[in-house]
């Protein structure tokens, strides 16, 4: 619905519509989020974000701004707060017209001399001539385009110290001039002299009120007098200014250790900012460089390597730092850097200790019980075009990801021949043997064709394979289909019938390649000779930090 109609809908079926100050996008969501109506637009609020006055310090232009930046942030209308309407009737007239064409489904302008000063300074609160204020509200209502934006009236003359009568003349004036409604404003701690001028005023119009300075008059009281429309006006930035002031302090006196507890979570900030929105956007619209892609990293296990223990007893293997980002973290980057937005991270061992961004978490439970496979379809999901699976003990960079992701195979693996030249085994190899053997010593061009894999895992002859499997993959979504149904099958078949007596669920990735290809499916090989590192012992994590300095 326009913001505009909605409004005049509001004021049509609630008794008391609840407008909260707002002075940008983020607090404007913040009052939206709150279930509040509306959103004022506040002339305090954006002056004092901008550490300037609120004095007409601010041009229309600066106002204008800020009030859009409210639009395009919420679903809920928002009523501008436009001072005294920033000069003359020509000046009301442009001012209605960029307000109105901007989204604003009200202004609100009062009846002071150019520049106003903020209602609760002491000294100067200089008044309008009526008839000046008539023709700004006559030259407003003339500019507007539609019947369903709103001219509102301020009437400062209690702030003036000019008395209820003043106050009333003024308001009645306004109405007959054609103003959809009237802001009466007061200074007063009691309520008394407010309610006074809503039971003289008979519901002769929309009336609005801002009880900034007599909290007392609560919302069932406000109703009984006929109030339409009450401005909590500028406890949002007095809050903020309180907390971020009190939370910088500590921050100097303790530094930021257990400054998480006190302020918001990242998740907090990326929800209001839209940023799960946009990801999940991105996953229908834009996908990756090839077409709609994810990524599924399995990092539940707690297999650590003896040299690493003591580095790693408060974390699982992917969150160890490389100078300054996780290993995980380093490749989601990697990832993003390729156009694949869509990124679950499965996650068990010592899981409370993940914390990433651009990625979504997803919990294994049973990592202690279940094989690498369970949590690769834990992570699974919806197949994408293109579905990469990476162990989170590498490190890959972006060529890598780009060729495979160029491949038309179902399920590819990623293979590197370079192992046989190593002199260093820290772990067992899981090795492959391919259709075609790789060129010995001669330099080649990758052309895309396939080579099938003929065998794969721990228990090949290291002179008799041919590769070794390097932890990265790439599924079509037939091929992630492929995964899903025969892993489900698997799962039905009795033990007699399994290919080990050994637990399908238990089952490493490669263990379960090796059962696809035994049972005719098809697996191919992408070799590569560089673009990868693995975080196995301390060695290698000496290694790879020196890779990223």
């Amino acid at each position: 619905m326009v913001k505009t109609k909605n409004l005049k809908n509001l004021l049509k079926e609630k008794k008391l519509i609840r407008i909260v100050g707002a002075h940008n996008g983020m607090t404007a969501k913040l009052v939206e989020k709150n279930n509040f109506e509306g959103v004022w637009a506040s002339g305090l609020e954006i002056s004092t974000s901008r550490a300037v006055p609120d004095a007409n310090i601010l041009t229309m232009t600066d106002f204008l701004a800020a009030s859009a930046e409210m639009v395009d942030s919420v679903s809920i209308p928002v009523i501008s707060d436009c001072d005294t309407g920033f000069g003359n009737s020509n000046n009301i007239m442009h001012m209605v017209r960029r307000f109105e064409s901007a989204g604003v489904s009200a202004v609100c302008i009062e009846d002071k001399k150019f520049p106003k000063v903020n209602s609760f300074i002491p000294g100067r609160q200089e008044l309008a001539p009526i008839a000046e204020f008539v023709g700004k509200i006559m030259a407003a209502k003339h500019a507007q385009q539609t019947n369903d934006f709103l001219i509102f009236a301020r009437v400062e003359a209690l702030i003036a110290g000019w008395g209820i009568d003043e106050a009333l003349r003024r308001a009645d004036t306004y109405m007959n001039a054609g103003a959809d409604g009237i802001f009466i404003h007061s200074k007063a701690k009691d309520p008394s002299e407010i309610i006074s001028f809503c039971n003289r005023w008979k519901k002769r119009g929309i009336l609005i009120i801002c009880p900034t300075i007599y909290p007392s008059l609560k919302e069932e009281g406000m109703k009984k007098i006929g109030v339409d429309i009450v401005i909590y006006a500028n406890q949002g930035i007095r809050a903020s200014i309180k907390a971020i002031d009190n939370t910088l302090s500590y921050i100097n006196r303790h530094g930021i250790g257990d400054v998480d507890s006190k302020i918001a979570t990242m998740s907090e900030v990326f929800e209001l900012q839209g940023m799960y929105l946009m990801k999940r956007n991105e996953e229908k619209y834009l996908g990756s460089e090839t077409g709609n892609a994810k990524a599924i990293i399995p990092a539940a296990g707690a297999k650590i390597d003896n040299s690493l223990k003591r580095i790693l007893e408060d974390r699982p293997l992917a969150m160890l730092d490389i100078n300054g980002k996780s290993i995980i973290q380093r490749n989601i980057e990697t990832l993003n850097r390729v156009g694949i937005q869509t990124i679950n991270v499965v996650v068990g061992y010592k899981k409370e200790m993940v914390n990433l961004e651009g990625a979504n978490i997803i919990k294994n439970d049973e990592f202690d019980v279940k094989g690498l496979m369970h949590s690769i379809l834990l992570g699974a999901g919806e197949p994408a075009e293109k579905n990469i699976i990476a162990y989170s003990d590498i490190i890959f960079d972006q060529e890598l990801i780009r060729k495979l992701l160029k491949k038309e195979d179902d399920i590819i693996l990623v293979v590197d021949g370079t192992y046989k030249k190593a002199h260093l085994r820290n772990k067992e190899l899981e090795l492959v043997l391919t259709e075609s053997a790789p060129p010995d010593g001669v330099r080649t061009i990758d052309t895309c064709k396939s080579n099938r894999i003929l065998k794969i895992g721990k228990e090949l002859d290291e002179k008799k394979a041919h590769y070794e499997f390097i932890g990265v993959v790439c599924c079509s979504k037939r091929g992630l289909g492929i995964l899903k149904e025969e892993y489900r099958k698997a799962k039905e078949e009795s033990p007699k019938k399994a290919r080990k007596a050994k637990c399908i669920e238990s089952f490493s990735f490669v263990e379960f390649i090796q059962y696809l290809i035994d049972k005719g499916h098809r697996v191919t090989s992408q070799a590569v000779a560089e673009g990868w590192a693995e975080v196995h012992d301390f060695d290698d994590y000496k290694r790879v930090s020196s890779i990223f300095s």
